[in-house]
């Protein structure tokens, strides 16, 4: 086993070659700065991090900054779901909204995260019209795409399973949607 710090310049090149020296040892990715501004810190720490991590380099990580620990855990977590390395929360993905969404994009997915935001590992779509939105939620395991005036599409992935089914109930299906495919869960309470 080695153990050694890396710092400076090309961190990144330099885990990189020591993956590729030492490939069986476990490597922990460090954040050596000092940084306050949690802005910088997480630039830095994701360009880092991020990179090694999606590239399958990284056992685990060191967060030493003087952000605040519940801003390191939590930053340490999302760089880990982002990099699908540990899923520890609902990833939601939604359209930034044009002149053909015909529902309130941010209130919507505000109401679908309240509902499904305890489901960890699944990936949900909320998308505003039926034009874009199934290509941009391809990758998703649930989607709530707008269809028309009140109307909403479900999908399971890339299959339409759902249609037209009016918007004041849709959130509703979708949780229905969820039970029938047996990925829900009941949330803990704290």
């Amino acid at each position: 086993q080695v153990i050694l710090t890396i710092t400076g310049e090309a961190s990144v090149a330099k885990y990189r070659i020591l993956a590729d020296l030492f490939p069986n040892n476990p490597i922990l990715i460090s954040s050596p700065w000092s940084i306050i501004d949690n802005e910088s810190f997480l630039l830095q720490y994701s360009t880092l991090c991020g990179s090694l991590l999606c590239d399958g380099i990284g056992d685990g990580l060191i967060l030493s900054s003087t952000n605040s620990p519940a801003f390191q855990l939590q930053a340490a977590f999302d760089m880990l779901q982002a990099c699908r390395v540990r899923l520890s929360k609902t990833e939601f993905i939604s359209c930034p909204s044009c002149g053909r969404t015909l529902f309130d994009l941010e209130e919507t997915t505000a109401k679908v995260k309240a509902k499904t935001g305890h489901l960890k590992g699944l990936k949900i779509a909320v998308m505003g019209c039926i034009v874009n939105g199934p290509g941009e939620m391809a990758d998703a395991d649930f989607g709530y795409v707008g269809a028309g005036p009140g109307k909403i599409n479900l999908y399971v992935g890339k299959e339409l399973v759902k249609r037209n089914i009016q918007s004041s109930q849709a959130v509703d299906e979708l949780v229905s949607l969820i039970k029938q495919e047996d990925k829900w869960v009941e949330a803990e309470h704290e």
